[in-house]
């Protein structure tokens, strides 16, 4: 991909990615209750859609590939070609793991300012991983979707996206999310700009003050839930995904690095010493054992809250 190719359309909104509240079932009109779901619960459409996979969400900051391949006197691209196999081994375990969305932060918005060279062969890697996977995928019930800006991706890339999604559209087991071309503040600006468009489209026609397309309300005015409609809508995403239970970050690194700002609100964070190629089985499992050692208050103290609360992850299990 050659650097021209890599900025087109700077002006160009972006339209992009997931949401912050619980995860809700198909849309309903203005004033319409819509029940209520935490993570990890199922979630049955009459539309036909897969119900969402019971289990936790878990997202991984996949940092280190780089610097994996400078510790050994290897070239960056040997890095990344390990971490992609580092992606196969995770993906075959985390269902086993109790996880029902698994995201994965691949390739940031702000990535494109590296060399032409690696990020040309990073998107060949993706590509490479889309079309090879997804037929395993399909076979093991994980649904593949991306997540991200598309106006940016090479056709090969993005036709690699849009196979892979619909080979895997019915899988139930496991949600698989890789984030490409992503940033969790461009999301955001681009669901507002979504909002801000509906509500007039609304005002200009009183039959969609009710539902705005996606069936975001916004007649009632704007909630969490309909704004993360509107991520989902943005990030190409046929619904939204539960909020982020557990956020591992390999490498060393201890920042968040524009991920998932508006999903990981009431997120557990592990900051793991493993650069990404070396990411085992074994180091996710730990993460899981030392989340499931924390006690999740969304704002509560322990002796008000509702039975089962204390510990919101063993009904997840």
């Amino acid at each position: 991909m050659s650097q021209s190719n890599l900025h087109q359309n700077p002006a160009r909104p972006y339209l992009g990615t997931t949401r912050h509240g619980n995860a809700r079932p198909a849309p309903t009109l203005a004033g319409e209750p819509a029940p209520s779901l935490r993570s990890g619960q199922a979630l049955s459409e009459a539309n036909g859609t897969p119900a969402l996979p019971l289990g936790l969400h878990v997202a991984i900051i996949m940092d280190g590939n780089g610097r994996w391949a400078q510790l050994r006197g290897l070239p960056r691209l040997a890095g990344h070609r390990e971490g992609a196999r580092a992606v196969r081994r995770i993906v075959a375990v985390a269902p086993d793991l109790g996880i029902g969305t698994l995201t994965l932060f691949a390739f940031s918005g702000d990535n494109w300012q590296r060399p032409g060279a690696e990020v040309a062969a990073l998107m060949r890697i993706f590509g490479d991983y889309l079309s090879h996977e997804k037929d395993a995928c399909a076979a093991r019930g994980i649904q593949v979707s991306v997540i991200g800006r598309r106006d940016r991706l090479d056709a090969s890339v993005l036709a690699a996206v849009e196979c892979a999604e619909s080979a895997t559209a019915g899988g139930e087991r496991m949600r698989l999310r890789i984030a490409i071309d992503y940033s969790a503040r461009d999301a955001i600006v681009a669901a507002a700009r979504l909002a801000t468009r509906h509500r007039a489209l609304a005002g200009e026609d009183p039959s969609l003050r009710s539902r705005a397309g996606t069936g975001a309300t916004v007649g009632e005015g704007l909630t969490r839930e309909t704004f993360s409609r509107l991520l989902a809508d943005a990030n190409h995403v046929r619904r939204p995904a539960p909020d982020v239970d557990l956020l591992v970050r390999s490498g060393g690194e201890r920042r968040l690095s524009d991920c998932l700002l508006w999903e990981i609100a009431y997120a557990e964070i592990i900051f793991s010493e493993r650069m990404w190629p070396d990411f085992t089985s074994t180091d996710l499992e730990a993460a899981i054992a030392e989340f499931h050692r924390r006690e999740r208050r969304y704002g509560r103290i322990p002796e008000v809250a509702e039975p089962g609360e204390r510990n919101a992850v063993s009904s997840r299990q």
